[in-house]
């Protein structure tokens, strides 16, 4: 048909033009079948590939996926551009408008970036100090209620647990009193269904007439009208919440314009979606760690909260939660075992030089999809020494592993494009742990099995088979 025919003419030119703009000193090229080889290797699981190509051609290749080429930059030697550049030189937001459907119009990936700094700015203004206060009472309050409800002896799937604790304290810190009170329900059904609607094929054709996208679009529509609703309450009586859509609805763009509505849904689903699904991994990951080495890492985490209890009483707040570096560092550790993304992404619009650890310069085409992976990064070996054991006093005062280059804990991005809501979460994770060791000791139910990372999915979480995530809980007071 004459459609197939002019497909089959698209990809022939989209094959020559891979071949031709490929400037001299360009990255090596990964095998494989023309055109599909490196779709096929890249779908069959970005880290296998990343671990082929790393062996065969080091820290700097290209793999042409479909229509376009994906330059990798792996390990901090080579990551300096992709992280400091301008948005000019390196941009955001090609790689990402696939959240466009999500997120809606007129907000982040679908605004310039001089509009997309303010939009950043309006969130920047509901972490500070004073707000972040608030929002750990509200954690707290979570976690009392939260664990008030289990019984003295339990076993529970800590990765349910904790993602459902995780998302009780991001909807009350950042939706607010009203959704996390009387509608919760029928909000987390439809920020399940965006959840859904975030396929691998979403990343490359994120229109697709597909049954997940449908539910994505309609749940979309259906939280526009539910968070309009509460903010025209709000409006209606002058109410002055504290959280972070009462900031967005209290925002300002420098010409005097506020948000409309359905923008202040877009960012309230951008905020949940960066933060929600990483911090529950992340909470996930370091109770399992601690709970697989009780002894070397959890018992000096108990003797650290009987410290800060001991000089600041039992009260968790703000204050008290700086006092707990070890807990910290914990947290740290397993971020750098199991960072929740795989890959970072941006859009080369300028050509630029890059020299691995071994002195080989690469010229990176203009044009090119630019990625680097905490995932794989953050183990290689000439970075962190024994990459493969967790052991969280590798960021200790002495040792500080992290500092010997720069960029080599990339847990939260870096750079110009660092992760905005780290202290948030670092806040909600600890908050969260803290509660749990004061008020109950834990063990893996299936010791000396610990679960695989699950490479498939979009945020990097443990895979539940066999039980490998059942924690066994019992009720106790630390002091």
């Amino acid at each position: 048909t004459a459609g197939a025919a002019a497909a089959a003419a698209l990809l022939a030119v989209a094959l020559l033009w891979l071949l031709l703009a490929k400037p001299r000193g360009a990255p090596p090229t990964l095998g494989g079948l023309p055109l599909i080889g490196g779709a096929l290797a890249f779908f069959g699981g970005p880290m296998k590939l990343m671990a082929k190509a790393h062996k065969a051609h080091g820290q700097v290749f290209t793999v042409n996926v479909l229509h376009k080429r994906i330059t990798f930059l792996l390990g901090p030697e080579v990551s300096s551009h992709f992280y400091k550049a301008q948005d000019k030189l390196m941009s955001q937001k090609e790689v990402y408008e696939f959240n466009v459907p999500t997120f809606g119009r007129g907000v982040v990936f679908d605004v310039d970036h001089k509009k997309r700094a303010e939009q950043f700015r309006f969130f920047a203004e509901t972490l500070k100090p004073h707000k972040l206060r608030t929002y750990v009472g509200m954690m707290v309050q979570e976690a009392e209620d939260y664990f008030g409800k289990f019984p003295d002896v339990c076993e529970v799937d800590i990765n349910e647990t904790l993602s459902e604790l995780i998302i009780f304290t991001a909807s009350r810190c950042l939706m607010g009193r009203e959704i996390r009170e009387t509608l919760f329900d029928t909000v987390y059904k439809y920020f399940h269904d965006l959840d859904n609607g975030m396929q691998p094929i979403s990343v490359f054709f994120p229109y697709l007439p597909i049954e997940a996208h449908r539910k994505r679009d309609a749940s979309r529509a259906k939280l526009a009208k539910i968070f309009s609703d509460v903010i025209q309450s709000r409006r209606a009586r002058n109410a002055d919440e504290p959280d972070v859509m009462q900031g967005f609805m209290n925002a300002r763009y420098k010409n005097g314009e506020g948000m409309t509505d359905d923008q202040i849904c877009g960012m309230l689903i951008a905020v949940l979606f960066a933060g929600q699904h990483t911090s529950s991994v992340t909470s996930t990951w370091t109770a399992l760690f601690l709970a697989a080495n009780k002894e070397r890492c959890m018992a000096p985490l108990l003797e650290e909260q009987k410290a800060v209890v001991a000089e600041h009483g039992d009260e968790l707040n703000y204050e008290t939660l700086q006092q707990m570096d070890g807990l910290y560092r914990a947290i740290k550790e397993a971020l750098r075992m199991h960072p929740p993304l795989i890959m970072l992404m941006r859009y080369a619009h300028e050509r630029f030089d890059v020299t691995d650890k071994d002195g080989r310069t690469y010229t990176v085409p203009k044009g090119d999809i630019c990625a680097t992976s905490p995932s794989f990064s953050m183990r290689l070996e000439h970075v962190f020494e024994e990459p493969g054991k967790y052991d969280p006093d590798r960021f200790a005062p002495g040792r500080e592993e992290d500092k010997k280059a720069n960029f080599s804990f990339v847990g939260f991005g870096g750079g110009r494009h660092g992760c905005m809501g780290e202290v948030f979460a670092f806040l909600q994770v600890k908050t969260v742990l803290a509660y749990m060791m004061r008020n109950f000791e834990f063990e893996l139910v299936n010791k000396g099995e610990f679960p695989e990372p699950n490479y498939d999915a979009m945020v990097v979480g443990p895979r539940t088979e066999g039980g490998k995530c059942m924690v066994r809980m019992r009720r106790r007071k630390l002091l």
